[in-house]
């Protein structure tokens, strides 16, 4: 890698900035890397550490489902640092690829479920389109900004220099070993006073030390600045913002910390909150805006007459446990709601009651007669289950967000 050669290099326009990256494209370097090299070749080309392009791509991965689309193309269209040319055009007779076809066709088959679950919608519900004009804008920026760093040798210019050990004939008359003029040669006259060496200059201090300092300063800062937005957006937003979406500001505060640190030579220690912030973003993803209340503990009841039943049941963690096998015939339907933040429902139903329900377990399984659904998601698990004529009537609405639900007869 060469990181001065077209320091001066002047990008006219988009098209210029375009065909400027496709000729000087990251290279996938065999050393550093995680899977395929993707990221560790865009942080070497651009001088980021790779550990934040990876960081984005399983933010992306998350939210809007670009991510692995983004990384598959980057193993196809990204040759590696040994390598003529990519993967695909080496499928393609270009040049030469150390993919080999099978894998090259193995992983363009790959990308079709990967866009696929990008723009199909996904359990966060889209953002494919976002995400991958954020990668197009950021791939841009940064090679406006930074692709005079470490461009990759041009091959053929490579090719074109002697080879260590290759024999050079001086035998013919324009052999020059100094390759200039010789009649314009200016050799020094010996009665001429050799001027004395300038003095050395003092060496500069390292500037490591201060490097350290404003990569612990951005730390501080983006670490100050995340706890002032969850905080805020915690209070000041409380019956408008849920515990997902505070997250989610608070996660992309950490994103521009991490930003800067790449540029900084540091923030790194960043990760470490970056990413269980990120998790607590996908898990309450799907909850409903204000959360759940209630408390903390577990409930579990065996009513047998409408006065010991509570019909409406709630804890923000825990589990909510009720039996209403032994609960007497009231005549009319009889409708009961429980909720969950983290935790677990369970009813139980006599064998002949007829029971429609409404259930909903937004991460976890959802398991209500004779039906059942699992995963993260959003949508309610509906349906009506008659027993033997005579049995009892429920109605039930419940509601998980973390964990399951689960509504089962006697026996």
């Amino acid at each position: 890698m060469n990181s001065t050669s077209g320091a001066t290099r002047h990008l006219d326009g988009f098209e210029a900035t375009v065909k400027d990256f496709w000729a000087s494209r990251p290279r996938r370097p065999a050393q550093g890397r995680k899977v395929a090299g993707v990221a560790a070749g865009v942080g070497m080309r651009y001088g980021i550490d790779p550990i934040v392009i990876r960081v984005a791509l399983v933010a992306l991965t998350f939210f809007g489902g670009v991510g692995p689309a983004v990384y598959l193309l980057g193993w196809l269209f990204l040759p590696a640092a040994d390598d003529e040319v990519s993967a695909f055009e080496g499928l393609l007779g270009h040049g030469a690829s150390g993919t080999s076809k099978g894998l090259t066709l193995l992983l363009c088959a790959a990308c079709f479920p990967a866009f696929g679950l990008a723009f199909g919608g996904t359990w966060l519900d889209g953002g494919g389109i976002v995400g991958l004009a954020l990668v197009v804008t950021a791939l841009y920026l940064m090679h406006r900004g930074r692709g005079h760093l470490n461009r990759p040798v041009s091959r053929a210019a490579s090719a074109t220099a002697p080879q260590s050990g290759t024999r050079v004939d001086t035998a013919t008359t324009d052999w020059d070993a100094l390759g200039a003029n010789p009649l314009g040669w200016h050799l020094a006259d010996p009665s001429t006073p050799v001027p004395a060496p300038p003095p050395e200059e003092p060496e500069r201090p390292s500037q490591e030390r201060s490097r350290r300092r404003c990569a612990s300063k951005v730390t501080l800062v983006t670490l100050a600045l995340a706890v002032i937005t969850a905080g805020v957006t915690a209070t000041v937003l409380d019956p408008v913002w849920g515990a997902s979406q505070v997250a989610g500001a608070t996660l992309a505060v950490l994103a521009g910390g991490l930003l800067v640190g790449a540029f900084t030579g540091g923030a790194r220690g960043l990760i470490w909150f970056a990413l269980p912030t990120a998790a607590v973003a996908v898990l309450t993803s799907p909850w409903p805006v204000g959360g759940y209340s209630g408390g903390l503990g577990e409930i579990r009841e065996t009513p047998r007459n409408e006065r010991q039943l509570d019909h409406t049941y709630a804890l923000t963690a825990g589990s909510i446990n009720v039996d209403l096998t032994e609960l007497a015939d009231v005549g009319r339907v009889v409708a009961v709601e429980a909720s969950v933040g983290t935790g677990d429902i369970t009813f139980t139903v006599p064998r002949d009651a007829d029971v429609t329900y409404d259930c909903k377990a937004r991460t976890g399984t959802a398991t209500c007669l004779d039906k059942s659904q699992s995963g993260m998601t959003d949508v309610n698990l509906v349906g009506s289950d008659n027993g033997a004529d005579g049995g009892q009537r429920f109605h039930l609405t419940l509601d998980a967000g973390v964990g399951n639900v689960e509504v089962r007869r006697d026996g």
